[in-house]
C-alpha cells in the first residue's frame, strides 16, 4: 500500500519508536500527526497534538480536531519495575492507564475516522506480552493486555463486516528512554544488559511497521515479534 498522502496518527512520537517511524512516515510522503505530552521535541513536519495519555478526558478532546486518518500507530508506553508481591498499586494503575486504557481509547476514537475497508490499526506490544521474563512485574501483564485488546478489537471487526486491519509489533529489548525508567536506580543491571547483547534499535521496529503498512490490503499481518539475536530470553 502507498502511504503518500496518507494521514497517519502517531502516538508517543516524541522519542523511540515514535519518533523513528515519524522520520519514515515523512520519508514516504504520508502526513504524520504527532500525539504525546512533549511536542516540542516532534521532528519537522509532524504535526504536534499536545495530550496526556494518562487522562482519558485529554484523549477524547485531542481526537475532537483530528478529521479523518488512515492509520493509527499506538505506540506509546511506559514501563516500570513493579512487582506483583510488594509493588506499588499507583505504578500499577499508571502503566495501567498508559499501556492499555489509553491504548483502547484511542483505537475506539480512532475506528470511526478510518476507511471502512482500508484503515489501519497498528498497536506496540512487547515480547512481556507473550511470556514473563523474571523482572517483569505488572509491566508484562499490561502488555498481555495489549495483545487481547488486539485481538479482542480485530474479532469485534470482522463480525461487524469490517475490514479494518489491526496488528501489533512485540519487541524485546530496544534502547530506547523507556529503559531508563525500567532500569531506574538498577543502573549496573541496565548497563549490564546492554553490554551483553546487540539491542533493538527503534529503527528496527520502525522497519517492520513499514513492514505492516506497506503490505497489500488483502494482507493482513497479526503481529510481529522481534528480539535481539543475543537476547536470550
Amino acid at each position: 500500500m502507498s502511504l503518500t498522502g496518507k494521514i497517519i496518527l502517531v502516538t508517543g512520537a516524541s522519542s523511540g519508536i515514535g519518533r523513528a517511524t515519524s522520520k519514515r512516515l515523512l520519508k514516504k510522503g504520508a502526513k504524520v500527526l504527532g500525539l504525546c505530552r512533549n511536542t516540542s521535541e516532534l521532528i519537522n513536519g509532524v504535526k504536534p497534538i499536545q495530550c496526556d495519555l494518562a487522562d482519558a478526558d485529554a484523549i477524547n478532546t485531542a481526537f475532537t480536531d483530528i478529521l479523518k486518518l488512515d492509520v493509527i500507530i499506538n505506540n506509546a508506553g511506559f514501563a516500570l519495575l513493579s512487582r506483583i508481591s510488594d509493588g506499588n498499586p499507583a505504578d500499577w494503575e499508571a502503566m495501567w492507564r498508559v499501556n492499555v486504557q489509553a491504548l483502547t481509547i484511542c483505537c475506539q476514537k480512532a475506528l470511526p475516522l478510518l476507511p471502512e475497508n482500508a484503515g489501519q490499526i497498528i498497536n506496540i506490544s512487547s515480547m512481556s506480552g507473550h511470556r514473563v521474563p523474571p523482572s517483569g512485574g505488572f509491566y508484562a501483564p499490561t502488555k498481555f493486555a495489549v495483545r487481547a485488546v488486539t485481538d479482542a478489537l480485530r474479532s469485534e471487526l470482522r463480525a461487524d463486516g469490517k475490514k479494518t486491519r489491526v496488528a501489533s509489533v512485540s519487541p524485546g529489548f530496544v534502547d530506547t528512554p523507556l529503559l531508563n525508567n525500567y532500569f531506574k536506580g538498577r543502573e549496573n543491571d541496565l548497563e549490564k544488559t546492554k553490554a551483553s547483547m546487540q539491542m533493538l534499535t527503534p529503527d528496527d521496529v520502525a522497519d517492520s511497521i513499514m513492514h505492516i503498512l506497506e503490505t497489500p490490503l488483502h494482507v493482513e499481518i497479526t503481529d510481529i515479534q522481534m528480539r535481539s539475536a543475543d537476547q536470550i530470553g
